[in-house]
Order: structure tokens, then C-alpha cells, then sequence
């Protein structure tokens, strides 16, 4: 991708085990909690497919993600389009032991892919919006569960 030299890219250390984290980001019945709540299903496995909407102003994003790759307590990589717009992105979540602690890298790659006309689709949004659902949103949820 023209634009795989700049990623966005967002980490986040959590007090908690690897595999809890793990659950937190490919487990439907956990990622509804902090994620997306409109979610329909999710596994985490090569192929599988799923899309939602979210709405934002009257603007529709039907989310459209296929999971491209799935390293079990590892990492999962999926690819993300809208229904409504043309555009192709990907997003890496890698989880990493720290010693009694997890680091989360989360690299987004494809964004300038999408019509940059839509605010949503600026490079500064998407980095507020993955900021916001992993450095609070999941940080959040992981320190009730534990």
C-alpha cells in the first residue's frame, strides 16, 4: 500500500495477562463491552467476515472487516472497508509480555486510501478515534475485569 511507510500506530501497556487481553480484542461477547456495540459476530479466524453500521451525523460507515491473519494470543490483522466509500485500510493488533505486563501495538495502515473530503477519514481523526478506543475505552474495561 502507498502509504504503509506511514502507519498510524498506537500502544498501550496493560497490568494484566497476555491472554486477557487477547480475549478482550477478538471475543465478540467482550469487544460489544469497549469496542463496537453494534458488532454482529466476530471470530478470530483467517477468512471470516463481518460488518456493522455506525452512524455519525447522517452519514452511514457500514464497517466491512475480513480477518486476514490470526496468530492465536498473538495477533490479528484485519482488513477494513466501508460499504459506502471506496478505500482499503488494515489494522494490526500485536500483543507483546512485558514481564507481569502487555503491551498492545496497534498499527493502521490504508487510512489516505479513503475520500479525504470526510472528516471521519483525516488521519488526525482516525489517531484520535484508535487513541480513544484503546488507550481508554479498553484500558477502562481491562481495569473493571481485573
Amino acid at each position: 500500500m502507498e502509504n504503509a511507510t506511514n502507519p498510524i500506530i498506537v500502544e498501550q501497556t496493560f497490568n494484566v495477562a497476555k491472554s486477557e487481553v487477547w480475549k478482550a480484542i477478538t471475543d465478540h461477547e467482550e469487544m460489544v463491552q469497549w469496542y463496537f456495540e453494534n458488532i454482529d459476530s466476530f471470530l478470530p479466524e483467517e477468512g471470516f467476515k463481518t460488518q456493522f453500521i455506525v452512524k455519525s451525523g447522517d452519514r452511514s460507515f457500514t464497517h466491512q472487516w475480513k480477518v486476514t491473519e490470526t496468530i492465536p494470543g498473538q495477533k490479528i490483522t484485519y482488513d477494513w472497508k466501508y460499504a459506502e466509500y471506496h478505500g482499503d485500510a488494515f489494522v494490526a493488533w500485536e500483543l507483546t509480555e512485558e514481564g507481569e505486563l502487555t503491551l498492545l501495538r496497534l498499527t493502521c495502515v490504508g487510512i489516505e486510501s479513503f475520500p479525504p473530503e470526510i472528516p471521519e477519514f483525516t488521519r488526525e481523526s482516525c489517531h484520535a478515534g484508535w487513541k480513544y478506543f484503546i488507550q481508554e475505552r479498553l484500558k477502562e474495561y481491562l481495569n473493571k475485569k481485573s
